[in-house]
């Protein structure tokens, strides 16, 4: 996921919990992060309050299916 924050460009790869590592931008789908951008579109703007108020704007969706 691309997003801007304040803006600034930064993209995370949502993952499983196991999986995540923020240092290289694999952020847990049980994450505050993680949790808010999931089930959203490229342009939506979605606000992460922890612990303070953060406005994300998506700006690209890549998906990875792994078989």
């Amino acid at each position: 996921v691309l997003v801007e924050v304040d803006g600034q460009n930064d993209e995370f790869e949502i993952v499983g919990t196991l999986e995540a590592n923020p240092a290289i931008g694999k952020i847990s789908n049980e994450s505050p992060v993680g949790r808010v951008l999931l089930g959203h579109k490229a342009g939506d703007e979605v606000v992460v309050s922890s612990p303070i108020k953060t406005i994300y704007r998506i700006k690209k969706i890549k998906y990875h299916y792994i078989n």
